[in-house]
């Protein structure tokens, strides 16, 4: 029996609606010292799919926050953040993630001390890394008139952190801004990036 036109899209209707989307998204990953205070400013950004808290850029399988925070793993606090490219350029997540940091110090951000918390770009093809590099190399020549300590390095595996890290800034809102006050974190970033500090 032969299906009438009609019938036949409506099935086809049906099928493709039941299917998943399949809407391009991309991958940025970045270090900025304690990875709570990096969620929030990127989750702000519409075409911003999602964030991770986890550990990138070491020598340890699996490494927990004990083990990252010794600093024996190698890995660094990063932040991995699921984009739409349609939405949102890879160019304004750079310009968000310098303004929420500190790129004038080396295995450091703010009160956080050690490689742990060294600030890092982990460019996932040759258009991200093209793209860091002369980011970073604006900031030199034309802002700072000194070196960028913040490494830009191809990405490695990635790990999620433990459950109780992610949208830890919204979970844990008192012990989140205490932390990030105590910590000199948006004074310093005042007086790097004026008006622009954070956004």
């Amino acid at each position: 029996m032969r299906l009438k036109p009609l019938v036949l899209f409506a099935a086809l209707a049906l099928t493709l609606a039941a299917q998943p989307a399949t809407a391009r998204t991309a991958l940025a990953t970045f270090a900025g010292g304690c990875f709570w205070c990096m969620e929030g400013p990127f989750d702000r950004i519409d075409g911003v799919i999602s964030t991770t808290s986890g550990y990138t850029g070491g020598k340890t399988d699996n490494p927990t926050y004990p083990e990252v925070s010794s600093g024996a793993t190698g890995h660094a606090e990063a932040v991995q953040v699921e984009y739409d490219p349609d939405k949102v350029s890879y160019e304004t997540l750079l310009t968000t993630f310098w303004h929420n940091i500190d790129p004038l110090v080396r295995d450091r951000q703010f009160c956080d001390i050690g490689s742990q918390y060294r600030s890092a770009i982990f460019y996932h093809d040759e258009q991200q890394k093209q793209l860091a590099e002369e980011s970073r190399k604006a900031l030199e020549m034309a802002i700072f008139r000194r070196p960028v300590e913040t490494q830009i390095v191809a990405a490695e595996r990635f790990y999620p952190a433990e459950a109780y890290h992610q949208d830890y800034y919204l979970n844990n809102p008192l012990r989140y801004k205490y932390y990030r006050y105590s910590c000199g974190r948006d004074q310093r970033l005042q007086q790097i990036w004026g008006d622009a500090a954070g956004h």
